[in-house]
């Protein structure tokens, strides 16, 4: 089966903009910083964080085909849910994913900045195979790193363990995280909706860029069954990286 990670091509997407630009002022590496969530909103909500995941893009550019390599970061939370006939698993999740910032003479190269949640939404189903039928629901705003930003709430089939599943989608507009850029994803089975969306919008705004890379259990992708998952992360948005990634379960993790 071919997966491939929900929200590393947001990353990917900007550095398919800047890449060209970054090789001709000789900028040949350039990388992120990762952020994460406030160890009390996790205690609070039940989000485990799993990871944190670097998610190299390189891409030759110019005439004279130059190497370029960004670096954007992903950290991964899951929490584990009744999965109704699945049992419980780890059915919800939440990224934070930051790309790097580069900007010259005051403007900014890195698209993602100025992409809506639509557009970021269609970055993810172009980089995930199972998933379809996306419909957005609502906006609202919320507050990360003291900007506020949009959050928008999709709705989908995505598939998991083999099962369809009915989920919530939320993703936000790209803050400035110190010097890079900074986006979010949550995702949960909609039946969990009552619960789960006030807990989502709890680790939105609890996001920090002083993020425990210690905290992280790598227990990502496994359920409390014993079931197991590998998810070697890459973009695959480009002829240079590779896009035959496999996973066995989760929803879109």
């Amino acid at each position: 089966m071919k997966r491939r990670t929900l929200i590393a091509g947001v990353g990917a997407a900007g550095f398919a903009g800047l890449s060209g630009c970054l090789g001709m002022l000789g900028l040949a590496e350039h990388e992120s910083s990762p952020a994460g969530v406030e160890a009390a909103a996790r205690e609070e909500t039940g989000y485990e964080q799993t990871a944190i995941e670097a998610l190299p893009v390189e891409r030759d550019v110019g005439p004279t085909n130059e190497t370029v390599t960004v670096t954007n970061h992903m950290t991964k939370h899951e929490k584990t849910i009744d999965m109704g006939p699945l049992g419980s698993r780890r059915g919800a999740i939440f990224n934070v994913l930051t790309t790097p910032q580069v900007s010259i003479v005051g403007k900014e190269l890195n698209p993602v900045g100025e992409m809506s949640t639509q557009e970021l939404m269609d970055l993810v189903r172009s980089n995930y195979d199972e998933i379809s039928n996306i419909s957005h629901e609502e906006d609202s705003d919320v507050t990360i790193l003291e900007q506020t930003t949009t959050r928008s709430m999709f709705t989908a089939d995505a598939e998991f363990d083999g099962r369809s599943v009915d989920v919530d989608i939320h993703i936000t507009e790209a803050v400035e995280a110190d010097e890079d850029l900074l986006v979010t994803i949550g995702v949960y089975p909609q039946y969990a909706r009552d619960q789960e969306e006030p807990n989502i919008e709890t680790v939105t705004e609890a996001v920090t860029t002083e993020v425990d890379e210690d905290a992280s259990t790598g227990d990502s992708g496994s359920d409390d069954g014993g079931n197991e998952s590998s998810d070697n992360e890459t973009d695959g948005s480009s002829d240079n990286e590779t896009d035959d990634n496999e996973s066995d379960d989760g929803v879109l993790g």
